[in-house]
């Protein structure tokens, strides 16, 4: 099996001076359009393999995939094919004191919805500037975060008072076929 790169060449594939100098006529112009077109088509495929670095409060397509689903095979109704995952940012708003809070997430479930990834990161602004990743885990228990998503919320509970952290964005990364 080949390797896969999301690495484009760095070094130059085609010398401008050519588009100049071939004669339109002749075999060698076809062979410059033959390999303007494979570089095109180089760079098209390297793109699209490239994780893409949008975050948006609307769903999003972010060029990850995942092998197909295990389920389906050549013999199956449905051909095996790679699954796009599926990014939505959450402004979750200031982390709780001692307790839970919970934030809607409007996604509508089906069983079809695998997440592959659920974090974030929340910013105390205050005079002393701190920031901590979601979930968070510490060696004193109190100071952890959880972080979990059920069909409705996106919710975080913390076992101290967290208020200073008044800025917070939750990242759902899922598969849904």
């Amino acid at each position: 099996m080949a390797k896969q790169s999301a690495l484009l060449p760095t070094t130059s594939l085609l010398d401008a001076s050519q588009i100049y100098t071939i004669d339109v006529n002749k075999p060698e112009f076809k062979e410059l359009l033959v390999s303007l077109w494979q570089t095109v088509n180089e760079m098209s495929l390297v793109i699209n393999m490239k994780d893409t670095g949008y975050y948006t409060e609307t769903e999003f397509i972010n060029s990850q995939v995942y092998f197909p689903d295990p389920a389906l095979a050549v013999s199956t109704n449905t051909n095996p094919i790679y699954r796009p995952v599926h990014r939505l940012v959450v402004n979750f708003g200031a982390l709780p004191n001692t307790g839970s809070t919970a934030v809607a997430h409007g996604l509508t479930f089906t069983n079809s919805y695998i997440f592959t990834r659920i974090y974030g990161a929340a910013s105390d602004q205050t005079a002393v500037r701190n920031y901590i990743p979601l979930p968070y885990a510490s060696p004193t228990l109190v100071n952890n975060i959880e972080l979990k998503v059920d069909d409705t919320n996106i919710t975080v509970t913390t076992g101290s008072n967290r208020t200073n952290f008044t800025e917070c964005y939750v990242v759902l990364e899922y598969i849904k076929y």
